[in-house]
Parts: C-alpha cells; structure tokens; sequence
C-alpha cells in the first residue's frame, strides 16, 4: 500500500495512505445516505461491501444461503441506521463487518431455538402450590433486589434482559461505551447474584 507524506505546518508530517482516503470516501456515502437517502452512494457501498461481507460470513461458518440473507440484511442496516454511524468511533468498514458479526450471531442463535415440531404441546403439568409459591417469592425478591440497583445498572439491565437487547444495539441507543456497558451489567449481576442468595 502506498503511503502519502503531507506537510501540515512546518516540522509536524501527518502520514495517510490510500486506505484512509478510500475510507473517507466511505464516510461521505455514508453522509449521504444520511442526510438525502442518496441510492447512488449506497450503491457504491453495496457494490463494493456486499460481497466481501458474504465471503467474510462463508468463512466465519455460515453456508451461502444463510451468508447471502445476512448480506442482503446488513445493506439493509446500512441504509437505515446511516445515522448511527460514527467515524470518529470507528472506520466505515468496520461498522458494517461488526453489523455482519452481529447478524450471524443472532441468526446462529436462531438457527439453535427448537423448531416448532420439537416443542411439547398440549396442557402443562401445573405446578404445586410449594413449587408456585417458591417461584412467587424468588420473583418478589429479584423485582427488590433490581429496584435496589444503582439507576445506571437497572436501566442496562432492563434493556438487556427485559427489552432484549444485545450490548452493542444498547451501545448504540445510549451513546456509552461498549465496554462501560459491560463492566456495568456485570457489576450489577454480581450485586443480584449477592441479593438472591
């Protein structure tokens, strides 16, 4: 890769090399999606980013079938959430492969939830009164010990397990930190995993 020298002011060099170029030109299609839903621009992307996400998927594990639907399911990120991108955060080629991570994952997830035919149906056996009661108090005692939580962990906790979001769709809503997110969650689990015992 060719590197470029460029004087900013006397004795100070700012190197940039191709990569950073192309990426800046990721960042204004990106811009112009955002701001005029600009197809051209998002074409481009598509053109260049749609089959190197599917390769990426293929060698991470997914067949082309399911590769191909999280490809055409990551442009479709691309064009509605242009608005989250950041590029101070991160380069354009970055966000999309860590959406394309990000949707292999939950369609990995998918894939492991029984299948409809392999569900038990018909009546449940009703739980004894002990077992009701039991269950009653453990929920009584988990709704105390959330309420307890200091507001900043409560909240990451509802959106992670009441409103079942994964850490980055958290990230991304709040404006924190990815790894704030994760030291906060983990900290207020201990405190719940200390209150139920």
């Amino acid at each position: 890769m060719a590197n470029r020298v460029l004087l900013n002011r006397p004795g100070q060099k700012t190197v940039t090399t191709t990569k950073d170029e192309e990426n800046q030109t990721w960042v204004q299609y990106v811009a112009l999606i955002r701001d005029n839903g600009d197809r051209e621009a998002f074409a481009k992307l598509f053109h260049h980013f749609a089959p190197r996400v599917k390769a990426f998927l293929m060698r991470s594990g997914a067949d082309a079938s399911l590769a191909e639907e999280c490809t055409q399911e990551v442009m479709a990120a691309l064009w509605q959430k242009a608005h989250m991108f950041d590029p101070t955060r991160a380069s354009v080629a970055t966000w999309i492969f860590t959406i394309a991570r990000n949707r292999k994952i939950d369609a990995f997830r998918k894939q492991r939830r029984p299948e409809p035919e392999d569900l038990t149906w018909g009546p449940e056996h009703e739980p004894d009164q002990a077992d009701a009661l039991a269950l009653q108090q453990e929920t009584d005692q988990l709704g105390h010990a959330i309420a307890q939580l200091p507001d900043t962990q409560r909240e990451l906790i509802e959106q992670a397990y009441f409103g079942d979001l994964s850490h980055r769709e958290i990230a991304e809503q709040t404006g924190l930190p990815l790894g704030t997110i994760k030291s906060r969650i983990r900290l207020a689990l201990d405190r719940l995993r200390h209150s139920m015992k």
